[in-house]
């Protein structure tokens, strides 16, 4: 399958810039997801790729083939909607077989692409129901089909699990990684949900008002977060952020508390970061404030269950910040903990422009 190559593409409705300048290589082969919040561009990029919204400047290539201005049916792109866009009045395998009849390929080509494509997606004994008659995975996966029965050089997916409920988006996120690497077609998945983004992607994408941001294997992006915004949106929880200043060799103040970090750059103010996950709890409690070896005393003061872990919102001295501890862990609200901050672990971005100076380990 061919790559995909967005070059200087800029969009505005108006006023108001929906792409900047964007350029991003998808390829051959590859998943990307594209996550950011509301109003950052990804459905816009989706609908530029396809040719049904038109683009102010730069370049479109599917492989070596400008399709800059090739009109949407000729651009050999398939898309997947949020809202799965099936046609009410037809059987299911009249919407997975439409594509291909409009295109007048011979029937007993369609009968095989129909019969492959429902078979791979289980919903072979469904062919003959109308789309009222189907659930809501069902439709998704129907949607998924027509897409998948052309055999496009290009899939593009616009937020297609949105509408399902937590246990089939997980079910059919796992399908749609397993189609997608039996195919091996080229795949652009826009999401919001910065979990399904980093579980699904090859590579994942961040985009804010239209900019890339950043873009990366799910690791590097998850541990390695070329800005705050990027350190904030990615990861849930998000990653503890707070104005720090240099305190001494080796520390930095933190609020009230006292923080060991190792290799401090040059400067003396930074925003300090660090992930829920490196903020280490001792259950022992503790009246102190903060002591030269990193360790502080902390408030709990909100304990949240969520099956396989706790989350802790901490209260320290007035800064606040989000621990993950082990369900086992015996606390409750109103402990008074022992706490400190892996020092291997911490990350350092710019006060004035958030973008990182300094990360962690990966250990």
């Amino acid at each position: 399958m061919p790559s995909l190559r967005l070059d200087r593409v800029s969009k505005s409705f108006g006023a108001t810039a929906a792409l900047r300048e964007l350029s991003l290589e998808v390829g051959d082969g590859e998943l990307l997801a594209l996550v950011g919040p509301s109003g950052s561009g990804k459905s816009t990029t989706l609908r530029v790729i396809a040719g049904l919204e038109s683009h102010d400047a730069g370049r479109i290539l599917v492989g070596d083939r400008d399709v800059t201005v090739v009109p949407p049916n000729d651009r050999d792109v398939a898309m997947v909607f949020q809202s799965y866009a099936l046609f009410p009045h037809m059987s299911v395998h009249d919407n997975l077989a439409f594509g291909l009849a409009t295109r007048r390929r011979p029937a007993e080509e369609i009968r095989e692409r129909v019969s492959t494509v429902a078979a791979a997606l289980g919903i072979g004994a469904l062919l003959d129901r109308r789309p009222r008659e189907l659930s809501g995975g069902e439709r998704q996966r129907v949607a998924l089909g027509r897409a998948m029965v052309r055999r496009p050089a290009i899939f593009l997916m616009d937020e297609p699990l949105s509408n399902l409920d937590a246990q089939l988006r997980v079910a059919t996120r796992g399908e749609i990684v397993r189609l997608q690497a039996g195919l091996g077609t080229t795949t652009i998945y826009v999401t919001h949900d910065q979990s399904e983004a980093l579980s699904i992607g090859h590579r994942v994408g961040v985009l804010r008002a239209g900019e890339l941001i950043q873009l990366g294997t799910p690791r590097e992006v998850y541990d390695e977060p070329a800005t705050t915004f990027v350190a904030s949106f990615m990861g849930n929880p998000p990653m503890n952020l707070g104005e720090a200043r240099r305190a001494g060799e080796g520390t930095l103040a933190w609020g009230s508390v006292t923080v060991a970090v190792n290799n401090i750059p040059a400067g003396e103010r930074f925003v300090l970061g660090v992930r829920p996950e490196h903020v280490h709890i001792e259950g022992s409690r503790w009246s102190g404030t903060s002591r030269a070896d990193g360790t502080f005393g902390a408030l709990v003061d909100v304990v949240e269950s969520i099956g396989d872990q706790i989350l802790l919102e901490l209260d320290a001295g007035g800064r606040r910040l989000i621990a993950r501890v082990e369900p086992s862990f015996p606390a409750m609200r109103g402990d008074r903990v022992r706490a400190w901050l892996n020092p291997d672990r911490l990350h350092l971005f710019d006060p004035e422009t958030g973008a990182a100076i300094r990360h962690g380990s990966a250990r």
